[in-house]
């Protein structure tokens, strides 16, 4: 694996790179989405946060690294590991990152029957795929959009159970996949499938940078990395050893930190603004905006948490409306300015 660009020397994009350090902090919020043009940094950025993650305590010889605390005697095959041994051997491994090419097959994804000792052995055995890798780390797919119909129904059944199900070619066969879902693509190749795009916790857009001094600072320092890169890391070690402080303590911090009623009333009244589809909407807004206070060392979800995080936790959920030609984002502005103005003034 080579040298990941430094999270901290990447330019601009700040709603992008805040977005992955929320679903780092905690998980459960499903993922993010990036649309935006082709070269604004979007895998060098998910990269570039695994890397700033602490190494994960896997079992030993496991294929889908388990945690060891998972109360699991045992596990699915090949994994030959008694995980009920008192004396179950561990290691430290880079949290993952898995990218699921657009042409890969069902089999590559999913894993499928090991052809090689069938053959030789006549042993049916099981390969695992992309999403054993992913596990416990984070699944990078660009260009979502156009992903095929039938790997997007399988993703979704994936993304809800945290388990991936193998039912073929005389195996059966369920292991663990909880990853963080990061997904890139250009609206203007292709929509996104509402189902899917649902199951993403944030939405974030990027473009191209339109300043010349920022430009022009994004390639010199692209530039730098590429002629040295283990001095551009050492450069930005500093900076980054603080990104890397700061998630760490917000992982913690994030259990204590208390959601008002006030909160969650104004995240209620902001998604029926919007006429949002469910209640996944508050649901993310409230874990997004804990997330965000814990990053700010903060005890307490204030109305600016909220209001920082709603365009990323709701452009995504809206429904089209034919009469109003504003684009998700302006729609999102507009009502957070009618709700969160309002609570504010109720407030005082």
């Amino acid at each position: 694996m080579g040298v990941a660009f430094p999270f901290s020397a990447i330019v601009g994009q700040e709603e992008m790179k805040r977005a992955l350090l929320i679903a780092a902090v905690d998980p459960s919020i499903g993922g993010v989405m990036v649309f935006g043009d082709r070269g604004t940094g979007k895998s060098t950025a998910v990269r570039a946060l695994a890397a700033l993650l602490p190494e994960m305590v896997a079992v030993e010889g496991c294929p889908y690294h388990r945690d060891p605390a998972d109360k699991v005697k045992t596990c699915a095959p090949p994994c030959t590991v008694d995980h009920a041994d008192p004396a179950l051997r561990t290691h430290r491994i880079p949290v993952p990152v898995v990218d699921l090419p657009l042409g890969a097959t069902e089999d590559r994804v999913v894993g499928a029957l090991d052809l090689e000792r069938a053959l030789a052995h006549g042993e049916k055995a099981f390969e695992p795929g992309l999403l054993a890798r992913a596990n416990r780390g984070f699944l990078y797919i660009d260009e979502v959009n156009l992903l095929e119909d039938h790997l997007v129904d399988l993703l979704l059944d994936v993304a809800a159970s945290g388990e991936n199900v193998i039912e073929r070619e005389g195996l059966s066969v369920r292991h663990p996949a909880r990853f963080v879902l990061v997904g890139s693509g250009n609206p203007e190749e292709g929509e996104l499938r509402p189902q899917l795009l649902d199951r993403f916790g944030l939405s974030v857009e990027v473009s191209t940078p339109t300043d010349l001094d920022v430009r022009i600072q994004v390639v010199r320092r692209r530039d730098a990395f590429e002629r040295d890169p283990e001095g551009f890391v050492a450069e930005w070690a500093a900076a980054d050893t603080e990104v890397r402080d700061t998630l760490s303590a917000a992982k913690q911090r994030l259990p204590q930190v208390e959601v008002p009623e006030q909160a969650l009333e104004t995240a209620s009244r902001l998604c029926m603004a919007l006429g949002t589809d469910g209640l996944r909407g508050e649901l993310t807004l409230m874990r997004a905006a804990r997330a965000v206070a814990a990053l700010d060392g903060a005890e307490v979800v204030s109305q600016a948490h909220m209001r920082g995080v709603a365009p990323s936790a709701l452009r995504h959920r809206l429904r089209r409306d034919p009469l109003d030609e504003s684009g998700s984002t302006a729609r999102v502005a507009r009502a957070i300015e009618e709700v969160f103005g309002g609570a504010e003034v109720a407030a005082q």
